[in-house]
């Protein structure tokens, strides 16, 4: 029987594949048969192919991560243009990884442009806004790696949460990240017009 090489990346499963003959590289009919398999897993795919299977998000961290997307779906429901998305959502980028940002936004015309069987799986389309939330068991530099491949894939905004060190990181195509020091709001207009993130509750 053919193992898999299991690496440890923090508290995060890192599955390598690349050693099968048979499956050398999961098709996304057999990686969605995979996640519906493990439903209680956190499952995620780099674009080469590896899977990463991650913990349930601690008790503290979830409660955090509901409410910035408590706020995002209530902006999202006032303004109308677009479709929020929290963490259990699976997005398939054109790179072929496929993510499960903190939580996303995707503006309602592109959205609507997929099929129903593509909104039914994970859909193939870079969200236009996310936001990851680092955790305890998350580093600055592999969720600074996620940013970049969020935005070189087609994310328009990208936000990354350090409630360790009260700080968000802002991406935006063709820009060096900004960094925003305790900040008391984060706006995210232009692309997200009259939506601005209250911070208080989420440090």
């Amino acid at each position: 029987m053919t193992s898999l090489l299991v690496k440890s990346v923090e508290m995060s499963l890192l599955i390598d594949l690349s050693s099968l003959t048979i499956m050398s590289k999961m098709s996304d009919q057999q990686f969605y048969e995979f996640c519906r398999t493990n439903p209680e897993l956190r499952i995620e795919r780099t674009a080469n192919g590896e899977i990463i299977v991650m913990p349930p998000a601690f008790a503290d961290n979830g409660n955090r991560n509901g409410r910035i997307f408590g706020q995002l779906y209530v902006w999202s429901e006032t303004d109308g243009t677009g479709e929020a998305f929290d963490s259990s959502s699976g997005f398939t980028l054109p790179n072929g990884a496929t993510r499960s940002p903190d939580v996303a936004w995707i503006l309602s015309e592109r959205w609507n442009a997929l099929s129903p069987q593509q909104q039914a799986s994970f859909a193939p389309i870079a969200p236009d806004f996310v936001v990851e939330l680092r955790s305890s068991s998350d580093t600055v530099m592999s969720l600074q790696e996620k940013m970049e491949e969020y935005i070189s894939n087609g994310v328009q905004l990208g936000l990354l949460i350090d409630r360790k060190n009260y700080q968000v990181h802002m991406y935006r195509p063709n820009q060096s990240p900004k960094i925003l020091d305790k900040p008391e709001s984060v706006s995210c207009e232009p692309e997200m017009l009259a939506f601005e993130l209250k911070m208080a509750k989420i440090w």
